[in-house]
């Protein structure tokens, strides 16, 4: 490909007049833009590319190979849980019959109704809690969610003075940014050598201004907290409650569930578990489930079914139904414009109905399965600081010393030139420093998806490059060489953002 010239951008290959599209005569007569007023005109014209219809097909085109996505390569990025979307739930939740205007009265959207009910309901189930809502459209904002059902609840006891929630120093980094939206106030507890909460340090932090604790498990290393149940025993004789991070649940898929702990409030990451759309920042979904005794501070509306009725056609039009809008005086208000992101949830459902009760548990073991199968294979490569099994995720800490790994070593090679490495041999990288808790962190996810031939793929690559870094430290250091573009300044990007395109 010529990439001096398929690499510009749509404004350098305007030319003046071009046009790659044709509008239908306009037959809305007598209407002007003069009947608009000032405020609803633009000042100046906009200044948008002018090209052909083939240079634009090509240009977005190629713009979309250069690209990675799930669908092209391997993508063990973890903690985001990258699996594969299936393209049947694709045509699925565009089938007409979805596609119906968020103010359908009711009475007339009785199917789409159904499905969220039973969407929420087979949440409930597998999380082993009492109601969910799927109105949250990220994760993060059914985090934000949860901690204001948290909140909700304490305040229609009046109990005001609890305003603070603990979160362990390994968590993800939504959980304190959530409480903060929240306006509750970030108290950290530290993780003992294994990884795993200090449920000693814990203890004095407890108190009557203990709103809750926020817990990830398995945590962002990939291990299971095995103290949960007497954390969760802690929390609640000081009055608090325990808030679940569903980032991590793919794992726990029928073999535990988050209620049996003793969590009273989590979210799903429906983009994550349950294999919808992940990418590009959405679109997202972020149910929040809670126990039995806080469905009232759910958020406005909840889809309800009225169990005295029988959904008859003929009925439709006395307004007889199966499932109603439901809007509680005792809940948190509203989070979102209607029912959330409801494609997404048709996606999921779909997922869920392909998997079945079944299969269900299989796709938790073969993700824990398959992480452990990597963490193994090359271990004799990079270091492992926590030698223990996984479940769905683990973390090394860099290469081991004697492949460049030494941090004394004016040649050390770090996670970032291994990442970069990577994208040569076509695989996208794995969650690179983070967590925080060691310093040259590869966070990797293979998710349940992935064939053992891909695994064995990557574990290849993997260790040649880790050859690579100890026979031509070099080589790493200016990679990648084979993609569109080289390595770029990290920090200027960030500190000199280009967000606009203007000519030279």
């Amino acid at each position: 490909m010529n990439r001096e010239y398929y690499g510009k951008l749509i404004f350098e290959l305007s030319q003046p007049g071009r046009k790659g599209y044709s509008l239908p005569k306009n037959e809305f007569k007598g209407y002007s833009l003069l009947q608009l007023d000032a405020m609803s005109l633009r000042q100046t014209p906009t200044i948008l590319p002018e090209a052909d219809e083939l240079t634009v097909v090509r240009h977005y085109t190629n713009m979309s190979n250069n690209n990675f996505g799930v669908d092209t390569g391997f993508y063990p990025l973890g903690s985001c849980t990258m699996k594969y979307n299936p393209k049947l739930n694709e045509e699925l939740a565009a089938l007409p019959g979805f596609n119906q205007h968020p103010l359908t009265p009711a009475k007339f959207a009785q199917g789409s109704l159904k499905l969220y009910d039973e969407v929420q309901k087979t949440l409930a189930e597998i999380a082993g809690l009492s109601r969910f809502t799927l109105n949250p459209y990220a994760g993060a904002h059914g985090e934000l969610t949860g901690l204001m059902v948290i909140r909700s609840y304490h305040m229609s006891r009046g109990d005001v003075a609890r305003t603070k929630i603990i979160v362990p120093d390994s968590a993800h980094g939504t959980n304190p940014a959530s409480a903060a939206v929240c306006g509750l106030q970030i108290v950290e507890v530290k993780s003992l050598a294994d990884g795993t909460v200090d449920v000693e340090a814990l203890k004095p932090l407890l108190g009557p201004d203990i709103a809750g604790m926020m817990m990830t498990n398995p945590n962002t290393l990939g291990l299971f907290e095995t103290r949960i149940p007497e954390i969760a025993k802690l929390v609640h004789e000081c009055g608090g409650l325990m808030y679940y991070d569903g980032a991590n649940l793919n794992p726990m898929l029928g073999v535990c569930r988050p209620g049996d702990m003793g969590f009273d409030v989590m979210h799903i990451n429906l983009h994550k578990t349950f294999s919808t759309p992940h990418g590009g920042g959405g679109p997202g979904s972020g149910p929040v489930g809670v126990r039995k005794g806080l469905e009232q501070f759910l958020p406005n509306p909840q889809v309800i079914k009225v169990e005295s009725s029988k959904l008859k056609v003929e009925n439709l039009a006395s307004g007889e139904v199966d499932y109603e809008l439901s809007c509680k005086d005792e809940s948190l208000g509203y989070v979102s414009f209607f029912l959330g992101n409801f494609a997404i949830i048709v996606r999921a459902y779909a997922y869920l109905l392909s998997l079945g009760k079944e299969n269900i548990p299989m796709a938790g073991k073969l993700s824990v399965l398959n992480a452990n199968y990597i963490k193994e294979s090359l271990r004799s490569h990079y270091k492992l600081p926590i030698d223990t099994v996984c479940k769905h995720e683990f973390v090394f800490d860099g290469l081991r010393e004697e492949y460049g790994g030494d941090h004394h070593s004016p040649e050390h090679v770090t996670t970032l030139d291994v990442a970069k490495r990577l994208l040569d041999y076509g695989f996208h990288a794995p969650t690179i420093y983070f967590p925080l808790l060691f310093h040259e962190a590869m966070m990797i996810e293979p998710t349940e998806t992935e064939s053992k031939e891909t695994l064995d793929a990557f574990i290849a690559v993997m260790k040649r490059i880790a050859e690579e870094a100890k026979a031509d430290p070099e080589l790493l250091k200016s990679a990648p060489h084979s993609t569109p573009v080289r390595r770029m300044d990290d920090v200027k990007a960030v500190k000199e953002p280009k967000f606009t395109f203007k000519s030279l």
